[in-house]
């Protein structure tokens, strides 16, 4: 099976049904097998219709039209990049209110406890990460055994919790709105965003970095993307990085990273610009593309939660205390090796987290 999905009209093909131009064939990929495979079951572009749904339940979403043009290793040391965005007095945004002490819940928790569910904001087509297993229908990575270990804190369960697909440009907006209590999606902690949402400590740490095809005379962010089309998702820190200083790259925007590795398949963009930890999930998706340069920012991962729910910020930080404590048998541990020591090798724990 090809890993490009169908074509749906408006792409050029030669009589043998290749796009025209294109010469490289993507070949069969490992992992799910392949985006053709996972997109039967993602969908192209998913992007958030927060209806209510049963605990355990994933929101699928509603489909939306064409987008609109507009590491090769691991995470990255604090001491080389800087942030993604960085102005004024943020010198350290990664800071979060330090983790509860005691046992009583504040408002934020017993709203929570008092529902019965935890509903949160995730992807589902981040392999690695935040990924539907069209083999299980179960939604599975990195970030879901997090979501895992805070409903199991706080409501004593890990099946308790209600998953909303939410696209990266309205991840802030339905924390805002109290759509959702937390989103827990590869979402960067950096000094525009936590004037919009609280932040828990980072949970991981990575940092943007070009994917492209083998054959592909790109060499990294530099002058060699003249003239070629950029793929990164809108409201995400590669767009920002990508908005300060192109390279003469034309840039396309899409809801949903997955959706840049489509169009990378599909000939329709040279080259994608996210995090390499969710460029690694997409080159493990299909072995034709790589990682290609160094990553040129800092991108801490975070829990992302509404600015007023301070109590719950608290709650959060004291279940990533619990769960990335105990070194190499940390529980963090255990999932970096079942999600992601394959494809981000020679990470040896969580960053190191900082508090107010």
């Amino acid at each position: 099976m090809s890993a490009v999905r169908p074509d749906t009209g408006g792409t050029a093909r030669d009589q043998d049904g290749r796009i025209a131009g294109r010469t490289r064939v993507t070949r069969r990929t490992r992992g799910w097998g392949g985006v053709a495979t996972m997109a039967a079951a993602c969908a192209l572009t998913v992007a958030a219709a927060l209806s209510p749904l049963g605990a355990g339940q994933l929101d699928v979403g509603r489909l939306r039209g064409a987008p609109a043009p507009a590491p090769a290793g691991g995470p990255v040391a604090h001491s080389r990049y800087a942030a993604a965005t960085d102005s004024g007095s943020c010198t350290d945004p990664e800071a979060s209110l330090s983790p509860s002490s005691g046992s009583t819940d504040g408002a934020a928790v017993e709203r929570i406890k008092k529902r019965g569910r935890l509903i949160v904001g995730v992807d589902q087509n981040s392999y690695l990460w935040g990924f539907r297993d069209p083999a299980t229908g179960a939604i599975d990575g990195f970030d879901i055994d997090i979501v895992k270990a805070i409903a199991q804190n706080i409501l004593g369960s890990e099946s308790k919790v209600q998953y909303l697909t939410v696209p990266t440009a309205k991840r802030i907006e339905d924390v805002q709105q109290h759509k959702v209590d937390m989103v827990v999606r590869t979402m960067t902690i950096n000094c525009d965003r936590i004037k919009d949402v609280a932040f828990s400590t980072a949970y991981f740490e990575a940092g943007q970095q070009l994917l492209a095809p083998k054959d592909s005379p790109i060499t990294g962010f530099d002058d060699s993307l003249d003239g070629k089309r950029v793929c990164t998702a809108s409201g995400s820190t590669g767009y920002a990085k990508l908005q300060e200083g192109s390279h003469g790259a034309r840039i396309t925007t899409v809801d949903n990273q997955l959706d840049c590795l489509v169009l990378l398949q599909l000939g329709q963009v040279d080259a994608v610009f996210t995090d390499n930890a969710l460029a690694a999930g997409q080159a493990a998706q299909d072995p034709a593309e790589h990682l290609v340069g160094k990553p040129v920012t800092k991108e801490p991962y975070g829990v992302a939660m509404n600015l007023g729910d301070q109590d719950l910020v608290r709650r959060v930080n004291q279940v990533l205390a619990s769960y990335e404590a105990g070194g190499v048998n940390s529980a963090w541990m255990q999932a970096y090796r079942t999600w992601l020591a394959k494809d981000l090798p020679d990470v040896t724990g969580p960053p190191q987290p900082t508090y107010k």
